[in-house]
């Protein structure tokens, strides 16, 4: 295992995106299409991981982007795009969280989404924000089994969705708000780089 990953207990291991992910980071995507038909109204393209890469809301600072995979038994189960210290130095925005439907109510994501609120938590973050498609009951359920505040849809939705530009058809995403205190990080590594696969 390299130095970067961490092996959460009883879960999958995190660590950053590599270039040799794409293909099976593309087609966990693909896997994926209920939750982009939902959001996006069409199923995932090839040039989607591409994006991940790039997609950065106004006035974010690529030095705290971060490009996560969840692994488990040697394959990509889920992928993670999350912003830290945007809009705010103490907020964490994630774009994309997703657990591929052959890892879905198996705990995995759950694990993985509790640590890394840990380690955010223990570096400092004390408000993480998501969206999620308002009709995606699945994310909506997920979202609130991990105590985030779910709220409907804005009449005049921003430009931006979590860490990047928001797309035409993205209209009806739900908000998703966590609060985190000094509290939610205990247990955490509280090293800087631990918290999200190694990276700065």
């Amino acid at each position: 295992m390299e130095p970067s990953t961490t092996r959460i207990p009883g879960g999958p291991a995190v660590r950053p995106l590599r270039p040799e992910d794409e293909p099976a980071v593309s087609r966990l995507l693909t896997d994926c299409g209920d939750y982009f038909v939902a959001a996006t109204g069409s199923t995932a393209l090839p040039a989607d991981v591409q994006s991940l890469y790039y997609s950065l809301p106004d006035g974010a600072d690529f030095a705290g982007k971060h490009l996560l995979v969840l692994e488990h038994e040697d394959r990509p189960v889920g992928v993670v795009d999350a912003v830290e210290g945007h809009p705010e130095p103490v907020t964490c925005s994630v774009g994309l969280f997703l657990v591929g439907p052959h890892a879905r109510g198996t705990g995995l994501g759950l694990r993985a989404a509790r640590y890394l609120l840990r380690e955010a938590a223990g570096r400092g973050t004390r408000r993480v924000t998501a969206t999620c498609p308002e009709g995606w009951t699945t994310g909506i359920a997920f979202l609130r089994r991990l105590d985030f505040d779910v709220r409907p849809p804005a009449p005049e939705p921003s430009a931006t969705v979590g860490n990047r530009l928001r797309r035409p058809q993205e209209r009806r995403l739900c908000t998703a708000v966590r609060t985190l205190t000094v509290e939610d990080a205990d247990g955490a590594a509280a090293a800087p780089g631990r918290a999200w696969g190694g990276t700065p």
